[in-house]
Protein backbone atom coordinates (compact mmCIF):
# COMPACT_ATOMS: atom_id res chain seq x y z
CA UNK A 1 0.00 0.00 0.00
CA UNK A 2 1.15 3.29 -1.07
CA UNK A 3 2.16 5.86 1.93
CA UNK A 4 1.49 9.42 2.03
CA UNK A 5 4.87 11.11 0.29
CA UNK A 6 7.44 13.03 2.89
CA UNK A 7 7.08 16.91 2.41
CA UNK A 8 10.00 18.23 0.97
CA UNK A 9 12.36 20.27 3.28
CA UNK A 10 11.62 23.30 1.11
CA UNK A 11 7.78 22.76 1.77
CA UNK A 12 8.45 22.24 5.43
CA UNK A 13 10.44 25.54 6.03
CA UNK A 14 6.96 27.41 4.22
CA UNK A 15 10.27 28.03 0.92
CA UNK A 16 7.71 26.09 -1.53
CA UNK A 17 4.34 25.12 -2.25
CA UNK A 18 3.55 21.70 -1.49
CA UNK A 19 2.45 19.65 -4.84
CA UNK A 20 3.26 16.14 -3.50
CA UNK A 21 -0.32 14.98 -3.25
CA UNK A 22 -0.75 15.27 -7.08
CA UNK A 23 -1.29 12.37 -8.99
CA UNK A 24 0.33 12.64 -12.65
CA UNK A 25 -1.55 11.57 -15.61
CA UNK A 26 0.20 9.58 -18.82
CA UNK A 27 3.92 9.26 -18.39
CA UNK A 28 4.73 12.69 -16.92
CA UNK A 29 9.27 13.14 -17.57
CA UNK A 30 10.37 12.04 -14.24
CA UNK A 31 9.25 8.67 -15.18
CA UNK A 32 9.56 7.96 -18.50
CA UNK A 33 13.28 6.30 -18.26
CA UNK A 34 12.35 4.43 -15.15
CA UNK A 35 9.96 3.12 -17.38
CA UNK A 36 10.96 2.73 -19.90
CA UNK A 37 14.05 0.33 -18.57
CA UNK A 38 11.19 -1.72 -16.41
CA UNK A 39 9.53 -2.62 -19.81
CA UNK A 40 13.28 -3.48 -21.82
CA UNK A 41 13.82 -5.89 -18.59
CA UNK A 42 10.56 -7.75 -18.74
CA UNK A 43 10.85 -7.98 -22.56
CA UNK A 44 14.21 -9.22 -22.43
CA UNK A 45 13.24 -12.43 -20.55
CA UNK A 46 12.59 -15.92 -21.82
CA UNK A 47 14.82 -15.39 -24.57
CA UNK A 48 13.61 -12.12 -25.54
CA UNK A 49 9.98 -14.24 -25.98
CA UNK A 50 7.63 -11.53 -24.03
CA UNK A 51 9.47 -7.98 -26.24
CA UNK A 52 8.64 -10.20 -29.49
CA UNK A 53 4.64 -11.27 -28.29
CA UNK A 54 4.08 -8.18 -27.01
CA UNK A 55 5.18 -6.07 -30.10
CA UNK A 56 3.17 -8.77 -32.03
CA UNK A 57 0.43 -7.66 -30.00
CA UNK A 58 0.52 -3.79 -29.78
CA UNK A 59 1.16 -4.00 -33.67
CA UNK A 60 4.36 -2.23 -33.02
CA UNK A 61 6.93 -2.62 -36.45
CA UNK A 62 10.27 -3.52 -35.81
CA UNK A 63 12.52 -2.90 -38.39
CA UNK A 64 14.83 -5.38 -39.70
CA UNK A 65 18.28 -5.93 -37.31
CA UNK A 66 16.33 -4.26 -34.44
CA UNK A 67 15.92 -5.67 -30.63
CA UNK A 68 12.13 -5.83 -30.23
CA UNK A 69 12.56 -5.66 -26.40
CA UNK A 70 14.05 -2.33 -27.32
CA UNK A 71 11.80 -1.30 -29.85
CA UNK A 72 8.68 -2.06 -27.21
CA UNK A 73 10.48 0.16 -24.49
CA UNK A 74 11.15 3.12 -26.86
CA UNK A 75 7.10 4.13 -26.28
CA UNK A 76 5.92 7.07 -24.43
CA UNK A 77 2.76 8.28 -23.18
CA UNK A 78 0.23 6.06 -23.51
CA UNK A 79 1.54 3.66 -25.63
CA UNK A 80 4.33 3.21 -23.21
CA UNK A 81 1.20 2.22 -20.70
CA UNK A 82 -0.15 0.12 -23.03
CA UNK A 83 3.23 -1.82 -23.47
CA UNK A 84 3.45 -1.89 -19.20
CA UNK A 85 -0.19 -3.52 -19.10
CA UNK A 86 0.43 -5.89 -21.64
CA UNK A 87 2.87 -7.19 -20.22
CA UNK A 88 1.19 -7.41 -16.50
CA UNK A 89 -1.94 -9.77 -18.51
CA UNK A 90 1.03 -11.48 -20.54
CA UNK A 91 2.63 -12.54 -17.17
CA UNK A 92 -0.52 -13.36 -15.67
CA UNK A 93 -1.31 -15.73 -19.18
CA UNK A 94 2.06 -17.39 -17.97
CA UNK A 95 0.68 -18.34 -14.63
CA UNK A 96 3.68 -15.93 -13.00
CA UNK A 97 2.39 -14.28 -10.07
CA UNK A 98 4.06 -12.26 -6.95
CA UNK A 99 6.61 -11.43 -9.04
CA UNK A 100 9.97 -9.60 -7.95
CA UNK A 101 9.71 -7.20 -10.70
CA UNK A 102 6.08 -6.57 -10.78
CA UNK A 103 5.99 -5.77 -7.01
CA UNK A 104 9.14 -3.32 -8.38
CA UNK A 105 6.98 -1.88 -10.52
CA UNK A 106 4.62 -1.00 -8.07
CA UNK A 107 6.66 0.85 -5.88
CA UNK A 108 7.68 2.95 -9.27
CA UNK A 109 4.48 4.11 -9.83
CA UNK A 110 3.88 4.94 -6.01
CA UNK A 111 7.24 6.68 -5.46
CA UNK A 112 6.44 8.64 -8.80
CA UNK A 113 3.10 9.85 -8.01
CA UNK A 114 1.12 8.27 -11.33
CA UNK A 115 -2.42 8.20 -11.03
CA UNK A 116 -1.94 4.52 -12.42
CA UNK A 117 -1.19 1.33 -10.05
CA UNK A 118 -0.90 -2.07 -10.61
CA UNK A 119 -4.79 -4.01 -10.05
CA UNK A 120 -4.65 -6.16 -7.57
CA UNK A 121 -4.48 -9.40 -8.87
CA UNK A 122 -1.28 -8.10 -11.51
CA UNK A 123 -3.15 -8.13 -14.22
CA UNK A 124 -2.51 -4.78 -15.40
CA UNK A 125 -3.09 -1.44 -14.78
CA UNK A 126 -5.76 0.83 -13.40
CA UNK A 127 -6.57 4.24 -12.41
CA UNK A 128 -5.82 5.11 -8.78
CA UNK A 129 -8.75 5.85 -6.53
CA UNK A 130 -8.38 6.84 -2.57
CA UNK A 131 -7.30 3.69 -0.39
CA UNK A 132 -11.07 3.45 1.64
CA UNK A 133 -12.95 3.29 -2.06
CA UNK A 134 -10.73 0.55 -3.20
CA UNK A 135 -10.32 -1.43 0.16
CA UNK A 136 -14.66 -1.17 0.44
CA UNK A 137 -14.96 -2.07 -2.77
CA UNK A 138 -12.16 -5.25 -2.33
CA UNK A 139 -14.02 -6.13 0.62
CA UNK A 140 -17.46 -6.72 -0.95
CA UNK A 141 -16.21 -8.14 -3.68
CA UNK A 142 -15.06 -10.76 -1.11
CA UNK A 143 -17.54 -11.10 0.80
CA UNK A 144 -19.89 -11.78 -2.37
CA UNK A 145 -17.63 -14.51 -3.28
CA UNK A 146 -18.00 -16.42 -0.24
CA UNK A 147 -21.88 -16.63 -0.52
CA UNK A 148 -23.24 -18.93 -2.98
CA UNK A 149 -26.51 -17.17 -2.96
CA UNK A 150 -25.55 -13.85 -4.86
CA UNK A 151 -24.52 -16.09 -7.67
CA UNK A 152 -21.72 -14.61 -9.74
CA UNK A 153 -22.01 -11.21 -8.54
CA UNK A 154 -18.14 -10.69 -7.41
CA UNK A 155 -16.67 -11.26 -10.96
CA UNK A 156 -19.51 -9.06 -12.63
CA UNK A 157 -18.62 -5.98 -10.14
CA UNK A 158 -15.09 -7.11 -10.45
CA UNK A 159 -15.73 -6.55 -14.11
CA UNK A 160 -16.73 -3.14 -13.83
CA UNK A 161 -14.25 -1.85 -11.74
CA UNK A 162 -12.12 -2.69 -14.63
CA UNK A 163 -14.15 -1.10 -17.35
CA UNK A 164 -14.71 1.76 -15.29
CA UNK A 165 -11.03 2.37 -13.80
CA UNK A 166 -8.78 0.40 -16.26
CA UNK A 167 -6.41 1.93 -18.52
CA UNK A 168 -8.71 1.89 -21.51
CA UNK A 169 -12.00 3.13 -19.48
CA UNK A 170 -15.25 1.16 -21.32
CA UNK A 171 -18.40 2.82 -20.12
CA UNK A 172 -21.22 1.39 -21.60
CA UNK A 173 -19.28 -2.35 -19.91
CA UNK A 174 -19.07 -1.12 -16.67
CA UNK A 175 -22.69 0.37 -16.43
CA UNK A 176 -23.96 -3.49 -17.60
CA UNK A 177 -22.02 -5.61 -15.60
CA UNK A 178 -22.88 -3.06 -12.90
CA UNK A 179 -26.63 -4.22 -13.15
CA UNK A 180 -25.49 -7.54 -13.91
CA UNK A 181 -23.87 -7.68 -10.14
CA UNK A 182 -26.81 -6.48 -8.28
CA UNK A 183 -29.14 -8.80 -10.28
CA UNK A 184 -27.02 -11.97 -9.26
CA UNK A 185 -26.86 -10.81 -5.14
CA UNK A 186 -30.67 -9.67 -5.10
CA UNK A 187 -32.11 -12.65 -6.97
CA UNK A 188 -32.30 -14.97 -3.96
CA UNK A 189 -33.80 -12.11 -2.05
CA UNK A 190 -36.42 -10.54 -4.30
CA UNK A 191 -37.44 -12.80 -7.10
CA UNK A 192 -36.16 -16.65 -5.85
CA UNK A 193 -38.45 -17.91 -8.08
CA UNK A 194 -38.02 -16.28 -11.27
CA UNK A 195 -35.29 -17.79 -13.93
CA UNK A 196 -35.41 -14.78 -16.52
CA UNK A 197 -35.29 -11.80 -13.31
CA UNK A 198 -33.80 -8.54 -14.08
CA UNK A 199 -33.84 -5.95 -12.79
CA UNK A 200 -36.76 -4.30 -13.78
CA UNK A 201 -38.90 -6.85 -12.84
CA UNK A 202 -37.45 -7.08 -9.95
CA UNK A 203 -38.00 -3.23 -9.25
CA UNK A 204 -42.04 -4.73 -10.36
CA UNK A 205 -41.65 -7.23 -7.37
CA UNK A 206 -41.30 -4.21 -4.95
CA UNK A 207 -44.08 -2.55 -6.41
CA UNK A 208 -46.13 -5.58 -5.69
CA UNK A 209 -48.70 -6.75 -3.26
CA UNK A 210 -45.11 -8.44 -1.80
CA UNK A 211 -43.94 -5.28 -0.84
CA UNK A 212 -44.97 -5.21 2.71
CA UNK A 213 -42.68 -8.72 2.99
CA UNK A 214 -39.48 -6.80 2.32
CA UNK A 215 -37.79 -4.84 5.14
CA UNK A 216 -33.88 -3.34 5.67
CA UNK A 217 -31.74 -2.83 8.87
CA UNK A 218 -32.10 0.98 7.99
CA UNK A 219 -34.36 3.23 10.31
CA UNK A 220 -36.65 5.51 7.71
CA UNK A 221 -38.66 8.30 8.59
CA UNK A 222 -42.00 6.35 7.65
CA UNK A 223 -41.34 3.05 9.65
CA UNK A 224 -44.63 1.69 7.44
CA UNK A 225 -41.94 1.47 4.06
CA UNK A 226 -39.20 0.83 5.40
CA UNK A 227 -38.05 -1.18 1.71
CA UNK A 228 -38.32 2.41 -0.09
CA UNK A 229 -34.16 4.16 0.03
CA UNK A 230 -33.67 0.23 -1.60
CA UNK A 231 -35.88 0.84 -4.14
CA UNK A 232 -35.12 4.24 -4.45
CA UNK A 233 -30.99 2.96 -5.40
CA UNK A 234 -32.31 0.14 -7.00
CA UNK A 235 -34.57 2.31 -9.36
CA UNK A 236 -31.64 5.14 -10.22
CA UNK A 237 -29.34 2.38 -11.29
CA UNK A 238 -32.18 1.06 -13.96
CA UNK A 239 -33.26 3.88 -14.95
CA UNK A 240 -29.82 5.04 -15.14
CA UNK A 241 -28.59 3.09 -17.99
CA UNK A 242 -29.29 5.06 -21.25
CA UNK A 243 -28.03 2.28 -23.68
CA UNK A 244 -30.00 -0.85 -22.06
CA UNK A 245 -32.37 -0.96 -25.14
CA UNK A 246 -32.32 0.95 -28.99
CA UNK A 247 -35.28 3.14 -30.24
CA UNK A 248 -36.19 5.97 -33.21
CA UNK A 249 -34.29 8.11 -31.84
CA UNK A 250 -30.32 7.84 -31.34
CA UNK A 251 -29.04 5.67 -28.62
CA UNK A 252 -27.14 7.61 -25.90
CA UNK A 253 -24.06 5.69 -24.68
CA UNK A 254 -23.28 6.19 -20.80
CA UNK A 255 -20.88 8.40 -20.03
CA UNK A 256 -17.49 7.47 -18.14
CA UNK A 257 -18.92 9.69 -15.12
CA UNK A 258 -21.93 7.37 -15.19
CA UNK A 259 -20.82 4.58 -15.46
CA UNK A 260 -18.44 5.22 -12.20
CA UNK A 261 -21.31 6.21 -10.54
CA UNK A 262 -23.16 3.05 -11.74
CA UNK A 263 -19.93 0.79 -10.03
CA UNK A 264 -20.27 2.31 -6.76
CA UNK A 265 -23.66 2.06 -6.22
CA UNK A 266 -23.81 -1.57 -6.92
CA UNK A 267 -21.29 -2.18 -4.61
CA UNK A 268 -23.39 -0.71 -2.07
CA UNK A 269 -26.25 -2.85 -3.22
CA UNK A 270 -24.55 -5.79 -3.93
CA UNK A 271 -23.39 -5.56 0.12
CA UNK A 272 -26.64 -4.82 1.59
CA UNK A 273 -28.29 -7.82 -0.40
CA UNK A 274 -25.14 -10.31 0.28
CA UNK A 275 -24.89 -8.99 4.26
CA UNK A 276 -28.52 -9.59 5.03
CA UNK A 277 -29.38 -5.61 5.37
CA UNK A 278 -32.24 -6.75 2.58
CA UNK A 279 -34.26 -9.04 3.79
CA UNK A 280 -37.84 -10.79 2.32
CA UNK A 281 -40.09 -12.37 5.28
CA UNK A 282 -42.25 -15.48 5.04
Amino acid sequence: MATAPRRRFSVRLGLADDTGDALHEGVPDHLLRPLQQWVYQMAERSNRYIGKTMCLRLRLTVPAKTNASWRLSQQEGIELLDAVDEILAFLIEMDVRDHYEVHALGNLLDDAGSAYRVTDDNSGLELRVSTGVSEAMRQTIADATALTSTGSASDHLTTAWRAAYGLHPDPERAYSEAIKAVECAAHAVIQPNHKRATLGTMLGELKGPARPKFTTVLTTTDTKDPIAPVEELVRALWDGQTSRHGKQTPTAPETLEAARASVHLAATLVQWFSSGAVVRTP
